[in-house]
C-alpha cells in the first residue's frame, strides 16, 4: 500500500488505546479499498452538520466522529460565551440515535455546559420548538431524516431554532478540526451528571406544549371537527407516530387508521426499502390499509417527522402519489383562500420557496399579489429569508421546498411535517365537504393557474470516485455550457456559485450566490437546474416546466430526462 495520508490516519485509529478489541478487529480486516473509502476524506461538518453512513472510520457515523463534533460544538458555545445557556438534544429511531444522543449529553456535562435530554425520540420540529420555548443556546438532533438504514446523522441548531449560520458553522468547523477525536474530548458519566445536575431529562411537558402549538395553526377547525374524511397514516418507523395521529384526532378527526406495523420504532425500517415518503413504493403498506378502510388521503413522515408526503384517489379511484411540489402548491392555495375568507390575512403577507421549486409558485403568488421569496435548497435558507422578511414587516405564511419540506407557523424554524399533516387533513376535509378529493382540487389549481409540470432526477455516485465524478461534471457544464438541452436552446445560465446570470443580453448580477447550482433557462421558459446532494452522493437535476397542457408538459419532462441521463453518462 502506497504511503498515503489517508493510510497513515488508518494506522493512527489501528493504534489508538481508545479502540475495544472488537473495533481493532474490524479495522484490521479492512482490505485496501474499504481503507480508502473509511478514512480518504474526514467526516466534514456542514450546513447540514454531519451525515453518514454508520462504521469505524474517520469519514463515517461513529463514536469517535461524534464525540469530535459534540466537543467542537462544546469549545464554540465557550468562546461564545453562551454555554450557561446549555444544550437541547433530541433523536430519532435510528440504529445508534440514543448512544449518539447520550454521548453528546455526557461531553457537554464535561465541558461544564448544562444539557436537555428529551428521554425518548422526538420529531426535529419538537427539538427546534423546545430550543426556543427553554431559551437554549444550540441544539442538537441525532438523526438522517429520510435517507437508508445506513445513515445516520448530527444536525446542530442554533439559538434562534434554525439549523446554524454559515458563520457559525465555519467557527464550530475549525473547533472540530482542531480537537483530537481520542484526545481531546472531554466526558462525564451519564448518571453522574444526572446526579449533579448537568443533565436533565425532558419530554411530556415540551410534547404537550408542541402539541398546542401545532393546534393552533389550523385556519377551518370546524373542517375537521365536523368531518367524516377517513385518513390513513405512516409514520415509517419513525417519530411522528406519537404525535400525528394525536394531532389528527384532537382536532376532530374520527377516522385516522395507522399503519400498525409501520407505528413500530425500528431503525432497520423492515417493511420498506427507504423510508422516504418521495418514494410512492414505501407506500406499498398503506394503501393496502387504504383500500381495506376505503379512504381518500394517506399521510406519510419520515422517521425524524421533518417531511410529509401524500396519496389521494384520482377520478377512477387509483391511489396517486402527489409530488412535493403539488402539496406545497394545494397548501398555497388553501392557506391564502382561507386567510381571505376568515379575514386574517396579514397586512405584507409573504411566502418562501426555494430556486429549485415549481414555478407555478411564482404563478400562485402572481395571481395573489402576494410576495414570494426565494432562497438556496435548505431550511437553513428558508428559515434566513424567513428572518429577514420579518424584519421587513412581512408575516410568512409558509416556507417550503420540492423535496417534500413545510415550515408553517412561527412555532419552529425547520420544516414541520406534524404541523403540515394537521394542514394536508384539514385542507382534505374541506374539499372532501365540498365533494372534492385533494387530487381533484390539484386538477382545478392548474385550470387556474397553469399547467406547470416538473420533475426531479437523482443520479447516484458513491464513494471517492463518485465525489470527483460529481465535481467534474459540475466543472465541466461551468466551462462548456450546452447550447441546447432536450431539443430546446439553452436562452441563459444562472451560476449560484459566482451569483452571474449569462444571456446573449449580457451578465447581470443574482441575488443569490456562494452555492454550486447551475440553473439553464430554456427557450420555452422551462428551467433545467443541476446541483449536488448536500446530504447524500448524488447529483440532482430539477426539470421545471410551464405548458398550455399537461401531456404537453410530460412530453417535455419526458425529453429532459433523457438529456439528464445523457449528461452524466457522457
Amino acid at each position: 500500500m502506497e504511503n498515503t495520508a489517508y493510510f497513515e490516519e488508518y494506522r493512527r485509529w489501528l493504534s489508538s488505546s481508545a479502540l475495544t478489541e472488537e473495533e481493532r478487529a474490524e479495522l484490521s480486516a479492512l482490505d485496501d479499498n474499504e481503507i480508502k473509502e473509511r478514512f480518504f476524506a474526514p467526516l466534514s461538518f456542514g450546513t447540514a452538520g454531519l451525515r453518514s453512513t454508520m462504521g469505524l472510520g474517520a469519514g463515517l457515523m461513529n463514536r469517535f466522529t461524534v464525540g469530535q463534533a459534540t466537543q467542537g460544538l462544546a469549545n464554540a458555545l465557550l468562546e461564545l460565551q453562551k454555554g450557561h445557556k446549555g444544550v437541547i438534544i433530541a433523536y430519532d429511531c435510528r440504529i445508534g440515535s440514543p448512544e449518539f444522543a447520550k454521548l453528546a449529553a455526557e461531553i457537554l456535562a464535561g465541558n461544564n455546559i448544562p444539557v436537555l435530554l428529551f428521554d425518548g425520540m422526538r420529531p426535529t420540529p419538537l427539538l427546534s420548538f423546545a430550543l426556543l420555548r427553554r431559551g437554549c443556546a444550540a441544539g442538537i438532533n441525532i438523526t438522517a431524516s429520510h435517507n437508508p438504514k445506513e445513515y445516520n446523522g448530527y444536525k446542530v441548531y442554533s439559538e434562534d431554532g434554525a439549523q446554524l449560520s454559515d458563520e457559525n458553522v465555519a467557527l464550530v468547523s475549525a473547533k472540530i478540526r482542531e480537537t483530537d477525536l481520542f484526545t481531546g474530548v472531554k466526558r462525564m458519566d451519564f448518571d453522574r451528571a444526572v446526579r449533579k445536575g448537568w443533565i436533565t431529562l425532558i419530554g411530556a411537558e415540551d410534547d404537550e406544549a408542541f402539541m398546542e402549538a401545532v393546534l393552533s395553526n389550523r385556519l377551518r377547525p370546524e373542517a375537521t371537527e365536523s368531518s367524516d374524511l377517513r385518513v390513513v397514516y405512516t409514520p415509517f418507523h419513525g417519530t411522528g407516530a406519537s404525535f400525528v395521529p394525536q394531532v389528527l384526532e384532537r382536532a376532530g378527526l374520527s377516522h385516522v387508521f395507522c399503519q400498525e406495523e409501520q407505528m413500530k420504532p425500528d431503525g432497520t425500517f423492515p417493511s420498506v426499502k427507504s423510508p422516504n415518503p418521495e418514494e410512492k413504493e414505501s407506500f406499498a403498506l398503506a394503501i393496502e390499509l387504504a383500500r381495506e378502510k376505503d379512504v381518500d388521503l394517506i399521510i406519510g413522515t419520515d422517521p425524524d417527522a421533518d417531511r410529509v408526503g401524500i396519496v389521494v384517489r384520482d377520478q377512477s379511484g387509483e391511489y396517486v402519489a402527489l409530488t412535493g411540489n403539488q402539496t406545497g402548491i394545494l397548501l398555497m392555495d388553501y392557506l391564502i383562500r382561507s386567510r381571505q375568507e376568515k379575514g386574517t390575512m396579514p397586512k405584507k403577507p409573504a411566502f418562501v420557496t426555494t430556486i429549485v421549486t415549481s414555478r407555478m409558485a411564482q404563478a400562485v403568488c402572481d395571481y395573489h399579489k402576494i410576495r414570494l421569496a426565494y432562497s438556496f435548497t435548505g431550511f437553513r435558507f428558508i428559515a434566513g429569508i424567513t428572518d429577514e422578511l420579518e424584519r421587513e414587516g412581512y408575516t410568512s405564511l409558509m416556507g417550503y421546498e420540492e423535496s417534500y419540506g413545510y415550515l408553517i407557523g412561527s412555532h419552529c424554524r425547520d420544516k414541520d411535517a406534524v404541523t403540515a399533516s394537521l394542514l394536508i387533513a384539514e385542507m382534505a376535509a374541506w374539499y372532501d365537504q365540498q365533494g372534492m378529493t385533494l387530487h381533484d382540487a390539484m386538477e382545478k389549481l392548474y385550470e387556474t393557474y397553469g399547467y406547470f409540470v416538473d420533475e426531479t432526477i437523482s443520479v447516484r455516485m458513491p464513494g471517492t470516485n463518485g465525489s470527483a465524478a460529481m465535481a467534474k461534471l459540475m466543472e465541466d457544464l461551468r466551462a462548456n455550457p450546452p447550447k441546447e438541452i432536450g431539443g430546446f436552446a439553452v436562452s441563459g445560465v444562472r451560476d449560484y456559485q459566482t451569483g452571474v446570470y449569462r444571456s446573449e443580453g449580457g451578465e447581470e448580477a443574482l441575488p443569490l450566490k456562494n452555492s454550486n447550482v447551475l440553473s439553464f433557462e430554456l427557450s420555452d421558459g422551462s428551467a433545467f437546474i443541476v446541483r449536488p446532494s448536500g446530504t447524500e452522493p448524488k447529483i440532482k437535476f430539477y426539470l421545471l416546466t410551464k405548458n398550455d397542457s399537461k401531456e404537453e408538459g410530460q412530453a417535455k419532462v419526458a425529453r429532459l430526462v433523457e438529456a439528464a441521463k445523457a449528461i452524466t453518462q457522457a
